[in-house]
């Protein structure tokens, strides 16, 4: 865009620009039980970006701590942290389609009413969807770290996105990441120790011990056989 002073001033010269996404598209192969579960339980618990502004407590018919997470994999965790805390509702944001297929074929068969998830960018979830001061808590746990110093502009975690993200908690509401990269995690807290209105949640250093509503995954386990680190951060929005 250098010819152009703006991506307004590109785009009325018929310029097209690139946007950094919150994601690597990955397509993938559905297996029958996930597709099963897309056609059945969609119209249940599926959002679309479409839809707008939402109102959560029409969504969820109650009002409730609302918990959003980002990249939710194939919903394994997710869908135990919504069975272990059913007055919280979670929603959750992926576009790999078979681990939005998986996590709805879980939640069905846990009868879950707590869960909601959308397929698609997080990013225009954000800015279309979810209502400012709605969160009580934002989850982005293991992203992908991008570890070629030319690919840190493709990493999530970046001054503008946290802005954003702090624009759709409450005050008080929490940022928890958590990665399994410390060059990353170190990337993460240097990105959040400059953003305004927040508060590392630490007492001890930097880092905060895995909280218990965070379920150990079968990664991790695998992880930890092998001597690898986990970082998890808190951040508590304050002003």
């Amino acid at each position: 865009m250098s010819r152009f002073n703006s991506e307004q001033e590109a785009r009325e010269a018929g310029v097209y620009i690139s946007k950094v996404k919150s994601f690597v598209k990955r397509e993938g192969r559905l297996t029958k039980a996930q597709g099963k579960a897309l056609e059945e339980q969609w119209p249940n618990m599926g959002l679309n970006v479409e839809q707008g502004m939402l109102n959560l407590d029409e969504v969820f018919g109650r009002s409730a701590p609302r918990v959003l997470e980002i990249g939710f994999g194939m919903g394994k965790s997710l869908v135990e942290m919504a069975q272990h805390a059913p007055h919280t509702d979670f929603i959750g944001i992926e576009v790999h389609r078979p681990g939005v297929g998986a996590c709805l074929a879980d939640a069905a068969e846990a009868a879950l009413t707590n869960l909601r998830v959308f397929e698609h960018d997080a990013v225009e979830v954000l800015a279309s969807c979810i209502s400012d001061e709605s969160l009580s808590r934002l989850q982005l746990f293991f992203p992908d770290p991008w570890h070629k110093t030319r690919h840190h502009k493709r990493r999530i975690v970046q001054t503008d996105f946290v802005q954003k993200i702090r624009s759709k908690l409450c005050i008080g509401g929490e940022f928890h990441m958590a990665t399994d990269w410390e060059p990353y995690a170190e990337y993460m807290i240097e990105v959040m120790q400059q953003a305004t209105g927040f508060e590392n949640t630490a007492t001890d250093g930097v880092y905060v011990p895995r909280p218990e509503y965070r379920p150990i995954t079968k990664f991790e386990v695998r992880g930890q056989k092998l001597g690898h680190g986990v970082w998890d951060i808190i951040y508590k929005r304050v002003s």
